[in-house]
């Protein structure tokens, strides 16, 4: 039984790394991977879910297996689907296939798609949850975030030296990382659905927030949180529309207090999103919830001055950060720190984070982490 059980979350775990290969692809959906395995043991079928709308992991999977698919295992990180789409149920095509047993590692939230486990066991196929696998539990994190919470998945970044500082005391920033280290970012640019950043940064640096030089996969939306729409008509992020939409961000009565700059974004094509705002601070989750609800925003790159992640990390809206530290020192306390907003008094008063992922990319070393208790 252990050594099935080995098995099992071995192929769970190549199952996991399959559908990381979908990221920028099969967003709004969730990512999920597929191993076929014969009863001696070989990888017969493999697949993912490549794009919004296409053939599921399974089905992937299953046409690479062809007739060797019959009494097989099949290894997933989604609860197969119940449901008839933009694609026919999954559970009704692996039926069909005539498969032996189907390991998974995590039950499908969405009350529409889920139901498959059960349709497989009622056809007499052996079906197993097993939950200790947690690479191919998280692969699935951002979709079933979205599920059960309405907000989009948040991915803070940012860019720091040894001692914390992102920017210096006059506001420069470029470049704290390398290139390759920006590289990835451009790269992230190119997969997710938004990227978000406040009107401070905008004032301060005029960015343009596209994927450049890179392969990209979708084109995110550029998002800007600019409570009173200060933001210059002239910036790049107004007079790039061509390359990328944008969407503002503001306090829902802006729109009567200055309805001439409001009229004359939506001119040039920027977007305006009303939110609630309290003391003149918008109210983020609102923000975030509408962004997922009107736009079909499931993955943010926040890429934002100390004000804003502060805030987003106060206020439990950051499920995932993205730590790129230079080989620097600044030792200059008047350097702008990473986050603010904050207040603590004791060691045991700061946020918590668990670090997945280390490693070093031409002298920076890039730390990815979880943020516990992340997403509202």
């Amino acid at each position: 039984m252990s050594d099935r059980l080995d098995d099992d979350r071995r192929y769970l775990q190549m199952a996991a790394r399959l559908a990381l290969r979908g990221h920028g692809g099969a967003e709004p959906n969730p990512l999920v991977g597929c191993v076929i395995v014969s009863r001696v043991g070989e990888v017969v079928g493999w697949g993912y879910h490549r794009r919004y709308g296409g053939p599921h992991a399974e089905i992937d999977a299953l046409k690479r297996a062809g007739n060797r698919a019959p009494d097989s295992t099949v290894y997933l990180t989604l609860e197969p689907c119940n449901h008839t789409a933009k694609t026919g149920p999954c559970s009704e095509a692996l039926i069909e296939a005539g498969v032996r047993r189907v390991v998974y590692a995590r039950d499908d939230p969405s009350p529409d798609a889920s139901g498959g486990a059960d349709r497989l066991r009622a056809a007499g196929i052996e079906t197993q949850l097993i939950t200790n696998c947690p690479g191919a539990i998280a692969v699935s994190d951002p979709f079933v975030h979205r599920v059960k919470t309405g907000l989009p998945w948040v991915i803070a970044k940012w860019a720091q030296t040894l001692d914390g500082r992102i920017a210096t005391r006059t506001g420069k920033s470029r470049w704290i990382s390398n290139d390759r280290s920006r590289r990835m970012v451009h790269r992230e640019r190119g997969r997710v659905d938004a990227i978000l950043t406040g009107i401070g940064t905008v004032l301060a640096d005029d960015p343009l927030l596209t994927a450049r030089d890179v392969r990209q996969r979708r084109v995110a939306k550029r998002v800007v949180i600019n409570p009173s729409l200060a933001i210059p008509l002239d910036a790049q992020l107004v007079t790039s529309l061509d390359q990328a939409p944008t969407i503002m961000i503001c306090d829902e009565a802006v729109f009567q207090s200055q309805a001439n700059k409001a009229a004359q974004l939506r001119e040039r094509g920027v977007e305006l999103l009303g939110v609630p705002a309290t003391n003149g601070r918008l109210e983020l989750s609102k923000a975030l919830g509408r962004l997922s609800q009107r736009y079909d925003v499931s993955t943010i790159l926040v890429e934002a001055g100390a004000g804003l992640l502060g805030e987003l990390f106060q206020q439990r809206l950051v499920n995932e950060a993205w730590v790129f530290v230079a080989p620097t020192l600044w030792a200059d306390e008047q350097a702008y720190p990473c986050l603010g907003g904050r207040t603590v008094d004791d060691v045991t008063e700061g946020l918590q984070l668990t670090l997945q992922d280390a490693r070093v990319r031409g002298g920076d070393v890039v730390l990815r982490y979880r943020v516990s208790g992340g997403g509202g």
